[in-house]
């Protein structure tokens, strides 16, 4: 059954975000799944694949996690959305303003795109400025204008929206220097994620904050490139706002600012926060957050986040049950670790079949990246269509490293008996080129102006 047809008919790009859209995945993958378990997902034929995307990150313990999905049952049987706040509402807030140091309130909405976009706003109303600075090397911050704009897909959005929106450099932090002073008075806030794909730089290290060729969290630096951005952010009245999206809970409790003791002015989280449960949230400074807040009477208003499924009963009770299982469970060290020895793998194995220059693995531990390079040691879409379709005929989904509790080190025999076959498979099409390997289409950018 052509089921990419079917939700393509009646889902505008066949599906609710652009990461799972078929331009996305090879030609064998599966066109739609119907469940996951642990780490395992099951198509519609029932057929089985061991999963790294983990829900585009989302999930960290596991699919279908019993202790959590209880939780949230049982909230959904209190009613689910109440018309006044409600206890779990409330638990979930002292529970994030305890977790998260640099947090004296919080607020929570489904997706990252409208906490990021708060973040903003709330920038922009405290400062009185327009401006807002984003790290140009991390690919996606909200669907919304000021940053869509930006892409080439800016079919759509009014110019302007985006005309206030400017860009720096990771790990460079004259791009920084030079955008405030081009901008002097003028930036509400400055927007990065704690890492992407590179480390934060550190003069005296190599490799990164840690010095090592494995990120461990063994930060042996207070003074890396994310402190210079915040020192700069203080002296020159700039909102702070770190995304941690992706690396909140997966670095550990505290996120990734806990790891590098940075204390933003504003954070957004999403993603592991509910172990795939929909739930995002802004949290920073009572002095800024509390624009949103109605008690200060005479003060002007800040229409901040008001949403009606924002405080849904059955995600907040899944966020308070995931943190309390990484409390009792070791949920940091085993994604950690797994993630230490599957980069170790995969290395490897490519420099076992000669491939080290055209397939990398590196980053932190918990949340590695992978680049496929072709012949001319230049990032190949192309290559990378080759290695997810090579996996996948052996039973594992790879479109990008999402690390889970549930994987285990029982698996890596398996993960690298794969490796070994679609590396031969790589090493041949280096020399005759990917056509003749690839079945279908190649993968596309996302940001793409045209289809």
């Amino acid at each position: 059954m052509n089921y990419t047809r079917r939700l393509q008919r009646v889902i505008p790009g066949g599906a609710h975000t652009y990461s799972k859209g078929s331009d996305q995945f090879p030609s064998n993958a599966p066109q739609i799944f119907e469940r996951g378990e642990g780490v395992y997902l099951f198509d519609a034929e029932g057929k089985k694949f061991l999963d790294f995307g983990m829900g585009l990150r989302s999930v960290l313990i596991g699919y279908a996690e019993e202790q959590i999905d209880s939780k949230a049952i049982e909230y959904l049987k209190k009613g689910m959305n109440l018309t006044r706040p409600s206890l779990i509402e409330l638990e979930a807030a002292e529970l994030m303003t305890d977790l998260i140091p640099s947090a004296d309130m919080v607020k929570f909405t489904k997706n990252g795109s409208t906490a990021v976009t708060a973040a903003v706003k709330l920038a922009r109303a405290y400062t009185g400025r327009k401006k807002v600075a984003i790290c140009a090397d991390h690919p996606f911050f909200s669907y919304d204008d000021w940053f869509i704009g930006t892409t080439p897909m800016s079919k759509g959005v009014l110019e302007e929206d985006s005309n206030f929106t400017k860009t720096f450099k990771y790990n460079d932090i004259g791009s920084l220097e030079k955008l405030i002073s081009e901008n002097t008075g003028e930036l509400a806030c400055v927007i990065l994620e704690p890492l992407a794909v590179d480390c934060p730089s550190v003069a005296q290290a190599q490799g990164g904050c840690c010095g090592q060729s494995i990120c461990s969290r063994a930060i042996n630096s207070n003074y890396t490139f994310l402190h210079k951005v915040q020192e700069l952010c203080n002296k020159n009245g700039i909102v702070f706002i770190l995304d941690e999206m992706i690396t909140g809970f997966r670095w550990g409790l505290a996120g990734a600012q806990g790891k590098f003791n940075l204390n933003p002015d504003l954070s957004t989280f999403g993603k592991a926060m509910a172990n795939g449960f929909p739930l995002a949230c802004v949290v920073g400074k009572r002095e800024i957050m509390s624009q949103g807040s109605i008690e200060e009477l005479g003060k002007e208003r800040l229409f901040l986040v008001s949403t009606t499924h924002g405080a849904d009963m059955a995600s907040l009770g899944a966020f308070v049950a995931n943190v309390a299982f990484m409390k009792s469970e070791p949920v940091e060290e085993r994604v950690w670790s797994f993630g230490s020895q599957l980069i170790a793998k995969m290395n490897q194995r490519a420099v076992n079949r000669g491939l080290e220059k055209y397939l990398q693995v590196f980053g932190p531990a918990c949340s590695p990246r992978f680049v496929t390079l072709d012949r001319n040691e230049k990032t190949s879409l192309e290559f990378r269509t080759l290695f997810l379709q090579e996996m996948l005929k052996r039973g594992i989904l790879m479109p990008w490293i999402s690390i889970s509790y549930r994987h285990t080190e029982s698996l890596l025999s398996e993960i690298e008996h794969a490796l070994d076959e679609t590396f031969e498979i790589y090493a041949q099409a280096l020399e005759t080129g990917p056509r003749g390997f690839v079945q279908g289409d190649y993968l596309k950018p996302v940001f793409r102006q045209f289809n």
